[in-house]
């Protein structure tokens, strides 16, 4: 129950330090974006987000054998959650993995199936990155001439940076848990068991290839699905870019993003990289900006309240703990 409860209060402060970061690098100009598209045209920008979560629960319960499909809204929840801590709270990406799993553990779902779960749905969602990525690449180079040297550097840079954290992570799923297995037991007695019991499961979860293969569509149509969100925003802001285009842009931005994920919410790289990359693709450095600023404003908009649903739902578990 400690552990519940100092997880909580450390959100409760990431959640404070995420608002006076957003609110640094210009509240008033996302919430300014958010107006640009109009109440109406934001609400329908943010359901369309909501509809991508589903898409992306799949592949996470499609990496886990013997969960029944009709847990894909727990699955579509809990990726929710982790979600909106890597895009809002400081600690990123590692918060967000602590508060999804915790949200299906809590749910009955045993530990090591949910953990194994998760590193092969990783696998699969950086693979997806990749090809989308490598997709961008080739439209950039077949549909843009003048000026793509400025930034294809830095783009294909953060590709390589992606290849070479898919391979280690591969690896790591291979020889780490051997290690893991010897120095934990000597640090908590009886964990060596449990990451046994899940290493063991990431093996056999390879071996159905189907289920990987599902896992990773899941995710590749995850990605394009958040990009054509874009051309949306880009609609509702009645700036005409093809879907094409919107798509390639959306790939690289994802990208670069990924090599930042040490930048919360990758403030400030984001926004200078649609204002590099989308005039290339025919998009004003005016409309680029204003689309990175609604997607902050989207992000705020879903990922708050995310995060205040769990807390309130982990606290409602602590005290019917202590009324037990």
């Amino acid at each position: 129950m400690r552990t519940r409860l100092w997880i909580v209060l450390a959100t409760f402060v990431g959640l404070g330090a995420a608002i006076w970061a957003f609110g640094s690098a210009g509240l008033t100009q996302v919430l300014s974006a958010a107006e640009r598209i109009g109440v109406g045209g934001f609400l329908l920008y943010c359901l369309y987000s909501l509809a991508v979560f589903p898409i992306l629960g799949g592949a996470w319960i499609s990496a886990a054998p013997g969960v029944s499909a009709q847990r894909v809204p727990l699955f579509a929840w809990a990726r929710m959650v982790r979600e909106a801590a890597s895009d809002i709270l400081p600690f990123s990406q590692v918060g967000g993995i602590v508060l999804g799993t915790r949200i299906l553990t809590a749910r009955g779902i045993a530990a090591p199936l949910v953990y194994a779960a998760l590193i092969v749905e990783m696998t699969t969602e950086m693979a997806g990155q990749l090809i989308f990525t490598l997709f961008g690449i080739i439209m950039l180079a077949l549909t843009v001439t003048a000026g793509v040297d400025s930034v294809l550097l830095p783009i294909l840079a953060g590709t390589g940076l992606m290849a070479a954290m898919l391979a280690a992570f591969l690896m790591a799923q291979r020889y780490i848990p051997a290690l893991g297995e010897r120095l934990g037991e000597r640090m908590i007695p009886g964990v060596a068991e449990k990451m046994a019991e899940t290493g063991i499961l990431v093996r056999r979860i390879y071996e159905k290839r189907g289920r990987v293969a599902a896992s990773f569509l899941f995710n590749l149509a995850g990605w394009i699905a958040s990009a054509a969100g874009a051309w949306i925003a880009l609609r509702l802001m009645d700036v005409n870019l093809p879907l094409w285009a919107v798509l390639t842009l959306e790939s690289l931005i994802f990208a670069l993003r990924s090599v930042a994920f040490i930048i919360p919410g990758a403030i400030g790289v984001q926004e200078a990289a649609y204002v590099l990359i989308g005039p290339l693709l025919g998009l004003p450095p005016e409309s680029a900006l204003a689309l990175s600023l609604a997607k902050r404003a989207r992000d705020l908009a879903l990922g708050i309240p995310a995060l205040i649903g769990w807390q309130a739902s982990e606290l409602g578990g602590i005290a019917a703990t202590k009324l037990r």
